[in-house]
C-alpha cells in the first residue's frame, strides 16, 4: 500500500462503517450523502483489496480482514485525535464534570465507596453516574458514551485499554441457625438450598434456570469440574439482596469475599470459605481508546487505581 495516496478521511469512514454496518446510517452520522458514502466504501475496497463489508441476509457483515483491522484503525484514529486535540489541563478541585461508570452491584458496593472518599477529598464537585452492565453494550462503551467499565470479564473487545484493580476469592454466608453451621462440608453444602447471584456481563440479561449450567458462572463451573451440582432456590442480581436472604434458615450464599466481608460483623450470619476450590477472579477497569489520552479521564483512572490499592491493603 502506498501511503502517499492514502486519504486519512477514508479511515474515519471505515471506522464508522464497521461500527454501524450500514451505509445510509454511516453517511448520516458523518454528514455526507449516501452516494458519497458508497463511493468511499468503493475506494476503501480498492485500497485494501478486500470487500470489507459484505451484504448478507442479516445485513452488512464485516469480512475477516475487516474484523482484524477494526481495533487497529480505532487505535490509529485515537492517536491522531490526541495529536490534534488541544491540551487542556484538568483541574480536579474545581471541576463539576460528570463521569459515567458502568459497574456491577459487586463493584458498586466494594470499590465505589472508596472512590467517593477520594473524590470528596480531591474533587468535591465531580459527579459519578453509576450504570449497570445491562444499561449499555460494549459498542456504546467503545464509542466513548461511558467513561469506564469496572467488572469481571470473560472477554472484551481488543481495542479496549484495561487494568486489573484486584483479585478476589469466594466465601459462603449462612445463618447461625443453619444446620450446616455444625458440620460445613462439601456434602452438607450440596444438600443445602442456595442463592445464586448474577455473574454480570454486558448487555441486557436474560432469565436463568438451574439447568443453565453453562451460564451459571464460576461457582457452578467449579462444582461441575468435580462432578457435582448445587440446588439453586433463588436467582438474584443484587449482592445486598443475597446477603439478606442468607439470614433465612437453610439458605447458603456463595459470593466474592470482598462483598461477603461487609457482613463480617452481622451476628445473624456465619462467614466460611467454600468446602471446595473456586478459582479467584480479577476485577478489571476498561475504557475506550477514544478516552485514553483525555486528561480528566487519566486523573479519574489514577484515583480509582489508588482507591483499589488502598482497599487491598486492608
Amino acid at each position: 500500500m502506498n501511503l502517499d495516496h492514502m486519504d486519512l478521511n477514508l479511515l474515519v469512514y471505515l471506522d464508522v462503517l464497521l461500527r454501524e454496518r450500514n451505509v445510509t446510517r454511516s453517511a448520516s452520522l458523518l454528514g455526507i450523502t449516501q452516494p458519497a458514502m458508497s463511493n468511499s466504501l468503493r475506494r476503501l475496497r480498492e485500497t485494501f483489496g478486500d470487500p470489507l463489508l459484505v451484504r448478507t441476509s442479516d445485513g452488512m457483515m464485516p469480512t475477516e480482514r475487516a474484523l482484524v483491522m477494526q481495533p487497529l484503525i480505532r487505535e490509529i484514529l485515537a492517536s491522531i485525535e490526541h495529536v490534534v486535540e488541544p491540551s487542556i489541563e484538568f483541574d480536579a478541585a474545581s471541576s463539576d464534570r460528570v463521569f459515567r461508570i458502568m459497574t456491577s452491584d459487586y463493584g458498586e458496593s466494594t470499590l465505589i465507596p472508596r472512590v467517593l472518599e477520594g473524590l470528596a477529598a480531591k474533587a468535591p464537585g465531580v459527579v459519578l453516574d453509576i450504570l449497570t452492565p445491562s444499561d449499555m453494550s460494549f459498542l456504546e462503551v467503545e464509542q466513548g458514551h461511558v467513561d469506564l467499565v469496572i467488572n469481571r470479564f470473560d472477554s472484551m473487545p481488543q481495542s479496549f485499554h484495561q487494568v486489573t484493580l484486584w483479585h478476589d476469592t469466594f466465601s459462603c454466608l449462612f445463618s447461625t441457625d443453619n444446620s450446616v453451621a455444625q458440620d460445613f462440608t462439601l456434602l452438607s453444602y450440596l444438600e443445602s438450598n442456595h442463592v445464586w447471584v448474577s455473574k454480570t456481563g454486558m448487555g441486557a440479561g436474560m432469565g436463568l434456570t438451574p439447568k443453565d449450567t453453562t451460564r451459571l458462572g464460576w461457582v457452578d463451573e467449579a462444582l461441575l469440574r468435580i462432578g457435582h451440582k448445587r440446588h439453586i432456590s433463588v436467582f438474584t442480581r443484587h449482592y445486598q439482596s443475597a446477603t439478606l436472604l442468607a439470614e433465612q434458615k437453610g439458605l447458603i450464599v456463595t459470593i466474592p469475599t470482598r462483598a461477603a466481608m461487609a457482613q463480617k460483623d452481622n451476628p445473624k450470619l456465619i462467614l466460611k470459605a467454600p468446602p471446595f476450590d473456586v478459582p479467584s477472579f480479577e476485577l478489571k477497569m476498561a475504557w475506550s481508546p477514544l478516552l485514553q489520552h483525555n486528561q480528566a479521564h487519566q486523573w479519574l483512572r489514577r484515583l480509582i487505581i489508588e482507591a483499589a490499592r488502598a482497599a487491598s491493603l486492608q
